[in-house]
């Protein structure tokens, strides 16, 4: 069995090394899940499928086996059975067909299904599929409690990341890997590849500002899968007093730093699409201003604007409705204006061009930014600087001191760097 363990101790890095460009091959079963393959700017190879360590069975069974497990899941989860053609299947079912006594689940942001709005409070419940229990870690408990890891011998953590800071599944993370810790529980994480990956940029968080939507000392977009982070978490003692979790990490195979990824599945309610996943990390900033990201309409975190905005400056149109991805959207009902960036070419880093482009042409600019702006941007210094009205080149050079040290750190962690 590959894989890397962590100790209270001492911790093992194992570097890995492919020598094929990847793609990846996965049925669709909507339009909305077309546009998850659309192509990537970065090449790859079709000889081989990337697959993520939940597809490894055999390197994690055993592991399992004769244990009392909690599984920290989404609707992302899944075994891909793209060599087969068959039907994906969950990671509690397959465990559950094989046998492996799962005993509970805990759900992230979204809920276990995937279905629940953005900051929308999961309350407990029962899976009606599988009976099993299913505890909330976002809601009043972000953490798992020492009764509810009661009995529980080996937790097991399978959750698509997409590599930005703010995006709260790596908070999920470090909670669950500091209550195990504490508990003396080991954990396993079946790693997936970062669709945002060949991107490392933006601010790094600063320690005034930590919380469950900024919790390490990383850039915007930090440039690792979520099991290099879990290693990077434990190595760099970022769990309360220092403790380090007993962790082993099952590796993504037929994946490189080359490797392009579109996710098959929607990582949550509002990236429906990789064109979402790519400007996600530029466009979230406007979760902390007036203006709206797409949030109510089809094309969320690919468009933005407001009714503040002028029609002159900012032709295209948008109107904001109640639907799957948010019940109570910004806006709701009103016209927007503002810009359609669903054709833009991929992104290689994290880019203040919109929101600065808003601010500049806001017709409020001293109620344009709200209480979360600092906490997303991770700094107090992004806000001074746009209201100074320095350029983005300016602004960027700002980073550049953090953006080094942190590389310096996150090498010591890559599992895919050949």
């Amino acid at each position: 069995m590959l894989k890397i363990r962590f100790k209270s101790t001492y911790f093992i890095l194992v570097f890995l090394s492919f020598n094929s460009l990847i793609s990846c091959q996965t049925k669709k079963n909507s339009n909305t899940d077309k546009k998850l393959v659309e192509k990537s700017a970065i090449s790859t190879s079709k000889d081989l499928i990337i697959k993520p360590g939940a597809q490894q069975t055999a390197d994690y069974l055993m592991a399992l086996k004769n244990k009392n497990i909690a599984v920290v899941a989404n609707q992302t989860s899944v075994i891909f059975k793209n060599d087969t053609g068959s039907k994906n299947t969950h990671i509690v079912d397959s465990l559950l067909s094989l046998n492996i006594q799962i005993a509970k689940v805990f759900a992230p942001e979204h809920g276990f299904r995937g279905k629940a709005d953005a900051g929308e409070h999961i309350l407990d419940q029962k899976d009606k599929k599988t009976g099993l229990p299913i505890f909330s870690l976002y809601g009043k408990n972000k953490k798992p409690s020492k009764e509810l890891l009661q009995g529980i011998e080996f937790v097991l953590f399978d959750i698509q990341d997409v590599g930005v800071r703010f995006y709260t599944y790596i908070s999920t993370l470090h909670y669950v890997m500091e209550a195990c810790a504490e508990n003396g529980i080991p954990v396993m994480v079946l790693d997936r590849p970062n669709p945002n990956r060949h991107i490392i940029d933006g601010p790094m968080l600063e320690a005034e500002l930590t919380s469950f939507v900024g919790m390490h000392p990383v850039p915007t977009i930090y440039g690792l899968t979520i099991g290099e982070y879990a290693q990077m978490i434990n190595g760099e003692k970022w769990l309360k007093d220092g403790i380090q979790c007993d962790l082993t990490v099952i590796p993504v195979k037929n994946y490189t730093d080359t490797s392009s990824y579109n996710l098959p599945i929607k990582p949550s309610p509002n990236l429906p699409n990789a064109q979402s996943i790519n400007l996600y990390p530029s466009l979230c900033l406007f979760e902390g201003t007036v203006i709206s990201c797409g949030r109510g309409t089809e094309q969320q975190f690919q468009l933005y604007g407001s009714p503040d905005l002028s029609k002159t400056n900012f032709p295209f149109s948008f109107t904001p409705q109640p639907n799957f991805g948010s019940k109570t959207p910004k806006h709701n009902g009103k016209i927007c204006f503002g810009e359609d960036l669903t054709q833009h070419p991929t992104m290689t880093k994290f880019d203040l061009t919109w929101i600065k482009k808003a601010y500049d042409n806001s017709n409020d600019k001293a109620g344009f930014f709200n209480n979360f702006f600092d906490k997303l941007a991770g700094n107090s210094d992004l806000k001074k600087q746009l209201i100074q009205g320095m350029s983005i080149q300016e602004i960027e050079k700002t980073w550049t001191q953090g953006l080094v040290a942190y590389n310096k750190t996150r090498s010591k962690y890559t599992l895919y760097t050949k």
